[in-house]
């Protein structure tokens, strides 16, 4: 009898000791989850702050130079950029895997298409390729739509259910739609109209307040190079690279370094004398010796002092020599 009640104690207290142990990892687990649900909240609310900020001065710019308003989108993607980083450092459990993978897509669509957007925002404030530049905002739009998508339909599912299974309540993770007003700013009329009020933004050849130029397209003779294509030209006669540099500031810009490298080879460099506010001027660079066979073309327009934005001052061309 001794023996059977000392058995029966030591089973029971085995039993308590498992209970235990797996009410501390049921616990354990359980917080994990909470706050993991917590992370992605913060990180959601701080998102739509940035979609306020961004639409709100996009649909209302009040009066913002366009120098204010490219430096504020640029502050935008910055953000972006830095959320994504935050999304990929989350420390998911194994249950919020699938979830976790999508949202990590979430931001990275989000974040590809901000910087896409603040890149080609100074161009589609100016004269020359606005209306490709609008066009290219209004595709980066489609981006952010699809982001929306994915965060409804998997990430904010995904979490929520998890969090029921486990029986967790109270932290359910909130909506995050960055795109405002819904399909409005997937046309390219609306986003045209928007940056038309910035302080005679979407059409002006010269932006305000700012030194700038701009590469507004090379050629090598008479053969139209194109961004992310490949062209062909002879290589019977000394190739001539022509390169048009536009003035996208109020002012004239005097010594403008233009200069081509080929295959990452030292490059090759002329000036121009000149350019006035909002006008274009070209140079000639021949390529001696002639390159062979298929060939990469780097395109670079020096920037003047007071340049802001630089990212359309340069350009990479895949040029078959035959």
């Amino acid at each position: 009898m001794r023996r059977g009640l000392a058995l029966g104690g030591g089973l029971i207290l085995v039993i308590l000791l498992v209970l235990g142990v797996k009410g501390c990892l049921d616990a354990r687990a359980h917080r994990a989850l909470s706050d993991y649900a917590r992370d992605v909240t913060q990180i959601v609310e701080e998102t739509d702050q940035t979609s306020k900020s961004f639409f709100g001065k996009l649909a209302e710019p009040d009066g913002l130079s366009v120098t204010d308003f490219i430096d504020q989108v640029s502050a935008d993607r910055s953000a972006m950029d830095g959320y994504a980083s935050r999304v990929d450092g989350f420390d998911a459990p194994g249950d919020m895997s699938h979830a976790q993978s999508t949202l990590e897509l979430v931001y990275e669509l989000r974040a590809s298409a901000m910087n896409e957007i603040a890149d080609k925002m100074p161009t589609a404030l100016g004269d020359a390729g606005a209306e490709k530049a609008i066009e290219g905002i209004a595709r980066q739009m489609q981006k952010l739509l699809a982001a929306d998508v994915l965060y409804a339909t998997i990430v904010r599912p995904g979490i929520d259910g998890v969090l029921a299974d486990n029986g967790i309540e109270g932290s359910d993770v909130p909506p995050s739609v960055f795109l405002a007003e819904g399909t409005t700013w997937l046309e390219e009329d609306s986003v045209s109209a928007a940056l038309g009020q910035i302080s005679g933004g979407g059409g002006s050849s010269s932006t305000p307040g700012v030194h700038g130029l701009g590469l507004a397209g090379a050629s090598i003779n008479g053969t139209e190079l194109i961004e992310g294509g490949a062209v062909a030209v002879s290589a019977e006669e000394t190739p001539e690279v022509e390169v048009v540099v536009e003035n996208q500031g109020e002012s004239t810009e005097s010594g403008v370094t233009v200069s081509v490298s080929v295959d990452g080879g030292s490059p090759i460099q002329q000036d121009i004398s000149s350019v006035g506010a909002g006008e274009t001027s070209s140079v000639v660079i021949p390529l001696t010796p002639t390159p062979e066979g298929e060939s990469t073309l780097e395109v670079e327009v020096e920037t003047v002092p007071g340049e802001r934005v630089s990212t359309n001052n340069e350009a990479s061309y895949t040029v078959t020599f035959e």
